[in-house]
């Protein structure tokens, strides 16, 4: 990087690449409850106007459930990925 660039851009905060398996869990567990939130949501009581305020009211419940689930259930699939899929050559 030259000088001019290296000065104006902002230097971008990282965790250290041994967080890996705890991002992956964390990102995988916020997207899929909500998806899940919204959905069983819609499903169970319709969409209103109270729809957006249970959705939040599940997903209080599910993050914390599927982060947990995530980092259990990840050296599983792991494992059955490994026993299902060839390894590179």
């Amino acid at each position: 990087m030259n000088e001019v660039t290296s000065a104006t851009t902002p230097r971008r905060w990282r965790l250290h690449h041994r967080t890996t398996p705890i991002v992956f869990a964390f990102y995988m567990a916020a997207i899929m409850a909500m998806l899940m939130c919204l959905t069983i949501t819609a499903a169970n009581g319709g969409i209103d106007q109270f729809y957006l305020n249970r959705v939040l009211s599940a997903y209080q419940l599910a993050m914390p459930v599927a982060f947990g689930c995530v980092l259990l259930v990840r050296p599983v699939v792991l494992r059955l990925v490994a026993l299902t899929v060839h390894p590179p050559r």
